[in-house]
């Protein structure tokens, strides 16, 4: 369905009033020209936090209806509450993304979500092969959706659009532009001239694959340390998270997947290729939660987790060169992430109990007393080295700019309203993913909320600060010429 839209959104339905929309809502109707009595809000979990947010969003004059959407219920659900123009803004888990994007083109919805899901994302259990429990699998059934319609201008949907995804894809593009900007302000060095014009042309036409492939980024980390601390210490069998428990919980056990670069010469242990597809991405036999690398944040070295994340398909893909059907350039692109102490230690007692998660679940708001989180993308392999982008968004400030929330989800909250403004003015665009929209449109809106915005070059590589307390006992220190291949990042298990 190509038409019948209309320029301006009347109503507006919320699957899901967990920790993000929480926080999106108030910035909806603060920032977009709709009153609150548009706003319909749906979720069916019984839990005192959700009554508390229920009550209060229903004060700001938005209706709130308890209710469960299943696979059979969907269609009928949203036909009572939405029509043409309307907007489906979906930040509920276990829903499938395929059946609500294809109810909002036949019925010429906005429709606009932080994440791919699907009904259950648990279907096989642990007998699954790894490349089957991927996103990478996700991201290749969307895609042969939209090849079956006539065309793709129908209402427009931007999916996996919070912070990251969402809002890193951003980033990376801030980040490209300026190491173009402060490389080439270098005095030059002799033999660098084709270099240089290809970095400014490239730049120039945002050509964003080109002008990668022209610095030379071989890695990009989409880098997270959450520091955030609460009055309320961990207890035994409570798993406690600055944001959804349970979407962290799926992402975690979940196989490691990363973007493969083209500068990558070998696979890592218990590494898996796919078959189909642009064949951007590897995946390991091995739980995200349990993998870990190394990278950085303005607060120093990290070692984080290779969590699966939507980004790491769109990055590396949008990256991508191609020549006669052949990849020549592409960065290895994956996410690197430090959560909260709480969250760690709740991530360690899991993995004691064999991945059963914890029968009490808390996120913390409220209990919070100090911290920051630090998210932004770590280019690497350029003339500059490394280079990051990105928020530096502590308690105190995410309090000042939204009461009751916290930094993680005010950051997630910030890339949903810089999509949805978008989508606002470009209601007709069809399926877009966050690399795809316009950066500087994007953090226009977003920004505001992301506290400090730090864009600098970094002295840093996996090499710089590593420490082998067994050297010479154990495996090898990588040789220099290594420095960007993924094992440099590794973190294997004896360290």
């Amino acid at each position: 369905m190509g038409g019948d839209l209309v320029s301006e959104i009347s109503r507006v339905l919320m699957l899901g009033l967990g920790s993000v929309a929480r926080c999106a809502l108030p910035l909806m109707f603060d920032t977009l020209p709709l009153p609150p009595s548009a706003y319909t809000v749906l979720d069916a979990r019984d839990d005192p936090a959700l009554v508390e947010a229920a009550r209060e969003i229903q004060a700001r004059g938005a209706r709130f209806e308890s209710c469960l959407i299943t696979r059979d219920n969907y269609a009928d659900t949203l036909a009572g509450r939405l029509g043409v123009g309307d907007l489906l803004v979906d930040l509920a888990w276990n829903i499938g993304t395929l059946d609500l994007l294809q109810w909002c083109r036949d019925n010429g919805v906005l429709y606009v979500n932080a994440s791919l899901e699907v009904w259950d994302p648990y279907a096989g259990g642990w007998t699954e092969p790894p490349t089957s429990r991927t996103l990478y699998r996700r991201h290749l059934e969307l895609r042969a959706m939209v090849a079956r319609w006539p065309d793709n201008d129908g209402p427009t949907a931007v999916l996996d659009h919070g912070a990251n995804p969402g809002l890193v894809s951003h980033f990376a593009k801030v980040a490209l532009l300026d190491t173009a900007d402060a490389w080439l302000a270098e005095p030059p060095v002799a033999g660098e001239s084709d270099r240089r014009d290809r970095v400014t042309e490239a730049a120039a036409a945002r050509d964003w694959a080109a002008l990668s492939r022209a610095l030379d980024v071989r890695v990009i980390h989409v880098s997270e340390r959450d520091t955030q601390v609460s009055n309320r210490p961990k207890r035994v069998d409570e798993f406690v998270n600055t944001w959804s428990v349970e979407g962290f919980y799926e992402e975690g056990v979940a196989p490691a997947e990363m973007g493969w670069g083209t500068h990558e010469r070998t696979l890592p242990p218990l590494a898996y290729v796919h078959e189909d597809g642009p064949g951007n991405q590897i995946c390991l036999a091995r739980p995200g939660c349990r993998t870990w690398v190394r990278s950085w944040v303005p607060a120093g070295d990290i070692t984080g987790m290779v969590i699966r994340h939507g980004e790491s398909f769109s990055i590396s893909d949008f990256l991508t060169v191609w020549e006669d059907g052949r990849p020549v350039y592409r960065p290895t692109v994956h996410y690197a992430y430090c959560p909260a102490d709480a969250a760690v230690a709740s991530l360690h007692e899991l993995h004691m109990r064999g991945y059963q998660l914890q029968p009490v679940q808390r996120i913390m708001a409220d209990d919070i007393v100090d911290g920051r989180d630090e998210l932004g993308v770590l280019l690497m392999g350029h003339p500059l080295t490394s280079w990051w982008t990105g928020s530096l968004l502590d308690i105190h400030g995410a309090r000042r700019l939204a009461p009751g929330q916290n930094a993680t989800t005010l950051q997630v909250a910030a890339g949903l309203l810089g999509a949805i403004r978008w989508m606002w003015n470009n209601p007709a665009r069809g399926v877009r993913l966050p690399d795809e929209l316009p950066h500087d449109g994007v953090l226009a809106t977003a920004e505001p909320y992301l506290g400090p915005f730090v864009s600098r070059r970094v002295d840093w590589t996996p090499l710089r600060s590593r420490v082998d307390v067994f050297a010479g006992y154990g495996a090898a220190t990588p040789a220099a010429e290594d420095v960007w291949q993924f094992a440099s990042f590794l973190v294997s298990d004896g360290e």
